[in-house]
């Protein structure tokens, strides 16, 4: 009887090496290789404004918080006020809620 020879394989280990090696992917390069990304959204708050005040600067930071013209911002106050009649209590209530911005200066 002949002894049938057996056929010469690689190693389990080395096929495995071999085909991890095939699909890994390319490091990455620059500062993304080191720390993940993230979106990181800044919250705007609503403040009065000591820049754009008149009286309390309630039109004036609710223009900034909009980034309109404050102008547009009072104009439409009047409007409430004279159309309605609730503008004036609307701006006292809002003058004691929204707090003042902390980044103005403000001369009391």
């Amino acid at each position: 009887m002949v002894a049938k020879k057996k056929p010469k394989t690689k190693p389990k280990t080395a096929l495995k090496a071999k085909s991890m090696k095939a699909t890994r992917a390319k490091p990455k390069k620059g500062p993304a290789a080191t720390k993940k990304t993230r979106v990181v959204y800044k919250t705007r708050r609503l403040y009065r404004s000591g820049k754009d005040r008149i009286l309390g600067g309630v039109c004036g930071g609710i223009g900034e918080y909009f980034d309109i013209d404050p102008v547009i911002v009072r104009l439409l106050w009047v409007l409430f006020a004279l159309a309605y009649g609730i503008g004036v209590l609307m701006y006292i209530i809002a003058w004691i809620i929204i707090p003042r911005n902390p980044d103005h200066a403000w001369k009391d």
